[in-house]
């Protein structure tokens, strides 16, 4: 059986588009080869990669990557996980579909860092229902 690939794309390719490409990643990798990319090129959050961590998914190796940086491929699908990268973003024709689910910006958090790390934990769980419901039955 041949995988499928999915490209997650966020605004800064940080966080949201990050956490989504390892669960997809970590949970039905077996069916799906998951990539992430943003519109423009920063840097992981370490909050991003604390979250996952903390549910044994390792993000510590991945890099933030512009939707220019991917090679000349063709995605199965492809998901804007916020609103912003969806309306920046050139479109990206997936062979199959394109999704859109926006997500709340766990970068934006305010306050003490404990108080941040608890806003990735909920959008990391928010994004892994997302992607069981969305991916885990086809």
């Amino acid at each position: 059986m041949t995988r499928k690939t999915v490209l997650f794309v966020c605004t800064h390719n940080s966080a949201r588009s990050q956490m989504a490409e390892g669960l997809l990643r970590a949970r039905l990798g077996d069916r799906y080869d998951a990539y992430s990319a943003g519109t423009e090129r920063t840097r992981v959050r370490p909050l991003a990669e604390r979250a996952m961590a903390e549910i044994g998914i390792d993000i510590s190796e991945h890099t933030s990557k512009a939707v220019s940086d991917l090679p000349d491929m063709e995605f199965d699908v492809v998901v804007t996980v916020c609103d912003s990268a969806r309306e920046a973003c050139p479109y990206l024709p997936a062979v199959e579909r394109n999704l859109h689910h926006s997500f709340e910006d766990p970068s934006s958090a305010e306050g003490s860092e404990a108080e941040r790390l608890a806003v990735f934990r909920r959008v990391r769980d928010e994004i892994a229902q997302w992607i069981e419901e969305t991916f885990g039955d086809e």
